[in-house]
């Protein structure tokens, strides 16, 4: 009975945690999504504007559909790792970090907290860039089960990088590093705005070792069955990506690194 008792607290703290951090996102809900969903219609406008009929595309796509998945999730990624990472480091720097250190809750449960607010951002943000881009271009997913577990599983890989960004940073300027040569880079460099196919060598190859290019292929394969990559490559990349990340989040939160000083 005890232990019973014991689970259902941790169970109920867990949720706590969860809807904390899905209420500062919402509370800010002007920053956290709309911004987003107005900048990827800016990429949308912009550059089709710019680039359409001068990049070759797979499967003969217009280059306004061919974007569409790609920002969405890019801007899923951006916003389930900032999420997390943002969150934990105001907690370290704001000093009340030590308030959920003296609850019971076990290193799971922070993690579910944590990675599942990111996740929800994540999706929210993700769908909304996806759906604000259909009175310019109609885009729907061929494959809607396929285009649900990456966008899953990207959410969940990217809330959990931003966990152990989170864990690791102690102000903002270390956050502001992993950010900006890290994330953004990687998000901007992964095939949102182009093929990786038309890029010469070394670059190519180059590309095919970005696990947000494996993301946002899949997504794309999702939508319109054509790809850079094969869609089944794809998956087994971007989960094993998800699953080495999430138990490396898990196994430093069980040992309290850098937060428990």
């Amino acid at each position: 009975m005890q232990v019973a008792s014991e689970r259902v607290l941790q169970w109920r703290g867990t949720l706590v945690l969860l809807r904390k951090e899905v209420i500062r996102f919402r509370k800010v809900s002007v920053q956290t999504v709309l911004a987003p969903v107005v900048s990827a219609v800016l990429f949308l406008i912009v550059f089709q504007h710019v680039l359409a009929g001068r990049i070759e595309l797979p499967g003969g796509i217009t280059y306004a559909a061919f974007l569409a998945p790609g920002l969405a999730m890019m801007a899923l990624q951006q916003n389930a790792f900032a999420n997390s990472s943002s969150s934990l480091t105001q907690s370290k720097v704001t000093g009340n970090l030590v308030f959920l250190l003296l609850t019971p809750l076990p290193a799971w449960s922070w993690f579910v907290g944590y990675v599942g607010g990111g996740v929800i951002r994540g999706l929210v943000v993700g769908i909304a860039v996806w759906l604000s881009t259909l009175p310019f271009v109609w885009t729907w997913p061929l494959y809607p089960g396929y285009a649900l577990a990456m966008l899953l599983i990207a959410a969940v890989l990217m809330s959990a990088l931003g966990l152990l960004a989170g864990l690791w940073a102690d102000k903002w300027d270390q956050l502001s590093l992993f950010q900006s040569f890290l994330i953004n880079p990687l998000s901007f460099l992964a095939g949102v705005f182009y093929s990786v196919q038309s890029l010469e060598e070394p670059w190519k190859s180059l590309a095919h070792g970005n696990p947000f290019f494996f993301m946002i292929d899949g997504l794309r394969w999702a939508f319109f069955g054509v790809s850079d990559a094969a869609a089944a490559l794809d998956f087994a990349v971007s989960l094993g990506f998800c699953v080495t990340i999430s138990l490396l989040c898990w196994l430093l939160l069980a040992r309290g690194w850098r937060i428990r000083h």
